[in-house]
C-alpha cells in the first residue's frame, strides 16, 4: 500500500469471509507495518511476512520474500 516510510512499509493482507447471516462473501483487510531493510519492494508487489519480535511501537512484521513483482 505504501512506501513512502525508509526501511518500513504498509501492507494490506485481504481475506474473504463468508457473513454469518445474509451468508454473502464480504471483503476484510487489515493493514500491517512491515520491516523491509533494503528498501527492495515497491507498491502493487505482492509479498510473504513473518511475524517477528517488535522493532517499533507498531511494526511486528517483516518481509520474507517478494512473491510478485508490480508492472
Amino acid at each position: 500500500m505504501s512506501d513512502k516510510m525508509d526501511k518500513t512499509r504498509v501492507v494490506a493482507v485481504e481475506r474473504f469471509i463468508r457473513d454469518p447471516r445474509y451468508q454473502r462473501v464480504v471483503r476484510k483487510t487489515s493493514r500491517f507495518k512491515v520491516h523491509d531493510e533494503r528498501n527492495a519492494t515497491r507498491v502493487g508487489d505482492m509479498v510473504l511476512i513473518v511475524e517477528t519480535r517488535p522493532l517499533s511501537k507498531d511494526k511486528r512484521w517483516r518481509v520474507k520474500e517478494v512473491r510478485g513483482r508490480a508492472s
